[in-house]
């Protein structure tokens, strides 16, 4: 299969402004919950349309609909005109209709091509996979993204959390096996995982896409790319579309006013106190498998930022804090005391608090309630004599926390499967806090929620910060390590390359600090 098979379209812009799709009055309840409300969306060819809402606006639901997954109780889609009844993905496929997920979705035990070709016969003869063609085919493909570093017989649970995105990205634009090319790419959140070169290797593909006259529903939390990307944007909120028009026409700070109902600050909250000079953790020479020579502290009361691409050695630093990573060389020094045999569940003990980048497969069970997901690393606390849990101190500790951290759930035996992202990520944060730690270990704390639910967050860190808590945090958005960072170790490669105070950098002076470039070439 040539790299030109896998093309989408050939009819460049034969069909500009043409509507691929149009969904009418569609409405969805689950129960007394009213998910859809007469929600309507129309997409041009050869145009990027960003969708937006609060978690819990309805977002989700409407993208599940037009996947077939789930199909509405009223209202109408069409497509290209005719209508249509979207009764399982398989058809969904089949109609041109393409998805790339948050939630990363790939088989780890398969290899990076065996992945690409999940919804795809492989090339075979007498029934015998032909591997040299599938092996090339995946190259083909990913090289329509500018992929080069991923090799097709890798395996996918090598890669990287952005590598696997790219490769989800690649699937979609295999051609269906009817030989009907995709014409809509619905993308959720696709840059969440991904560094800044893999975002503007995506741009430049969503671009190739939207030139091909294709269209593109573009799921963001991040303003900065809707206004980079996107052509026009249709505004949910409590299941209802709320605006529709061009990103031209309209703001950031009316996008948020319409997702949210009320005005939203978009600072940063500022710090109100010293840095206390007490040095919390501090790392010697630390070496672990997969990071080197690390030389850094964390004060009381200061926010430290981990900065670099994907890759680079940014969560392997908080593993090796933790204790998942086994130290190899050097020491960690936590609160005046060199850690030799630390481990998750005595991190905890000890005062040092985490929340995972992956909250949905590595921090919560999402069938438990979020009362036993707060308590799951307290349940000596939380029971008598360390012997029996005692269920009313848990519902009273976690709803104690919930309104700390503003959690929006029914109450707190509602299950975690059930909650929002922003509110997911609640939850981690109420469990990190709920035993007052000495050390909050942050890993992309606002990764895919919105932006109500980043004010919230952001809130949370300073508030700590202020309290007197030490924050090491590892964070994707440029903007958000300068806007509540203290100061920001670079990593690449594994190094750690410098240490930089934030006071004065700007976006483009860290990018290039992450490149590689040192700080006086980074700001000159």
């Amino acid at each position: 299969m040539s790299s030109s098979a896998s093309k989408p379209r050939t009819n460049e812009q034969d069909n500009a402004g043409e509507v691929l799709l149009e969904l009418t009055h569609v409405h969805k309840r689950y129960g007394a919950t009213v998910a859809l409300d007469s929600a309507s969306l129309t997409l041009n060819a050869g145009s990027v349309h960003a969708l937006v809402g609060e978690n819990g606006a309805g977002k989700s639901t409407l993208i599940k609909l037009l996947a077939g997954i789930i199909q509405a109780d009223d209202g109408q889609v069409t497509l290209a005109g005719l209508p249509v009844n979207i009764s399982s993905p398989d058809q969904a496929f089949a109609h041109g209709l393409r998805f790339i997920h948050q939630e990363l979705q790939v088989v780890p035990a398969l290899s990076v091509a065996e992945n690409i070709f999940l919804h795809q016969p492989y090339p075979n003869q007498f029934g015998r996979v032909r591997w040299r063609q599938l092996n090339r085919a995946a190259t083909d493909v990913l090289a329509e993204l500018g992929i080069t570093h991923i090799r097709p017989n890798m395996t996918m649970s090598k890669l990287s959390a952005g590598d696997k995105m790219l490769v989800n990205i690649a699937r979609t634009l295999l051609p269906h096996a009817t030989g009907k090319p995709a014409q809509i790419f619905v993308m959720d959140e696709p840059t969440a995982s991904l560094s800044a070169s893999e975002c503007k290797r995506l741009f430049t593909v969503i671009r190739r896409l939207k030139s091909q006259g294709c269209a593109v529903l573009y799921v963001s939390h991040r303003m900065d790319e809707i206004f980079n990307v996107c052509d026009a944007v249709t505004v949910l909120r409590d299941g209802r579309t709320v605006y529709a028009g061009t990103t031209d026409t309209t703001s950031q700070a009316e996008l948020i006013q319409l997702m949210t109902g009320r005005s939203v600050s978009q600072h940063y909250p500022a710090r109100e106190t010293e840095v206390d000079e007490e040095v919390v953790l501090e790392l010697q020479n630390a070496t672990s498998k997969h990071v080197q020579n690390l030389n850094f502290t964390v004060q009381a009361g200061e926010i430290v930022g981990i900065a670099g691409l994907v890759g680079a050695g940014r969560s392997e630093v908080l593993r090796l804090v933790l204790g998942v990573d086994r130290l190899e060389h050097g020491h960690t020094i936590f609160n005046g005391k060199k850690l030799s045999t630390l481990s998750p569940q005595t991190a905890w003990m000890q005062g040092l608090a985490y929340i995972p980048e992956e909250r949905r497969s590595q921090g919560l069970i999402l069938g438990r309630s979020i009362s036993d997901n707060v308590s799951l690393p307290h349940l000596t606390a939380m029971s008598k004599l360390a012997t029996w849990l005692n269920p009313l101190l848990e519902r009273q500790h976690a709803q104690t926390l919930g309104e700390h951290v503003r959690l929006r759930a029914r109450d707190v035996q509602q299950k975690s499967r059930q909650l929002s992202g922003g509110n997911q990520q609640k939850v981690l944060f109420g469990r990190a806090l709920a035993q007052h730690p000495k050390l909050l270990l942050l890993d992309e704390p606002t990764r895919g929620i919105d932006v109500a639910a980043k004010q919230d967050i952001y809130r949370l860190i300073r508030e700590q910060s202020q309290r007197g808590v030490a924050v090491l945090m590892v964070s994707s958005e440029l903007s958000e390590l300068l806007g509540l960072c203290d100061k920001l170790v670079i990593m690449r490669d594994g190094q750690q390359q410098e240490v930089v105070p934030c006071n004065g950098l700007t976006e483009d002076a860290l990018l290039s600090l992450c490149y590689g470039n040192s700080l006086s070439s980074a700001v000159a």
